[in-house]
């Protein structure tokens, strides 16, 4: 709906333009005012089908992610990469080992603020057996956390617990459920 928005007021800014430049020039004022307005209206976009991205971090390859189509959209107030899926994510260890596997149905990629947002059948796996089930993901790379406001699963080899609200890290290792449910074996 933005775009569209947008995308009217910049064919009435060209068309005033045009009109008034029919007539005669413009003042240096009008032109400013023309110019200021085209800007604002202004937005890029690119289409990638069949997407296979990497987010290198030092020279070493942090992020791996596979989709089957996106677009990048570009403006004054936004950058972010829209992905559909199925979405892969690996993220790989200081080593260029994957330490963990995240999947699903699309995701959202905003690179100024290094966050993902994981939409439907998110699922987390990682290299030691520790899965994360939820519907959305919130992943802030900055400093590897991941976080949902919605019903998680969380499943280790020694326990099983679900509830609603998760902050962790990427590795499953260190979370906290803010309303758990669940049984934990205790060896």
């Amino acid at each position: 709906m933005e775009q569209h928005k947008k995308l009217i007021s910049l064919c009435i800014c060209v068309l005033i333009m045009v009109g008034i430049s029919s007539c005669g020039d413009l003042s240096q004022e009008e032109s400013q005012k023309v110019d200021e307005a085209l800007k604002d209206s202004l937005t890029s976009s690119t289409e990638t089908w069949d997407v296979d991205m990497e987010i290198m971090e030092d020279g070493l390859k942090k992020v791996r992610l596979w989709g089957s189509y996106a677009a990048t959209y570009s403006s004054n107030n936004t950058n972010e990469t829209r992905i559909k899926g199925p979405v892969t994510v690996h993220v790989f260890d200081s080593l260029g080992a994957v330490k963990t596997k995240v999947f699903s149905d699309r995701a959202i990629y905003k690179p100024e603020d290094a966050i993902f947002e994981l939409f439907g059948n998110v699922q987390v796996e990682t290299r030691d057996n520790r899965y994360l089930d939820s519907e959305y993901l919130k992943w802030n790379q900055s400093n590897n956390n991941i976080s949902t406001p919605k019903f998680v699963i969380i499943k280790t080899p020694t326990d099983s617990i679900a509830g609603t609200g998760f902050e962790g890290d990427t590795d499953l290792v260190d979370y906290t459920i803010k309303e758990p449910k669940g049984r934990v074996i205790v060896n």
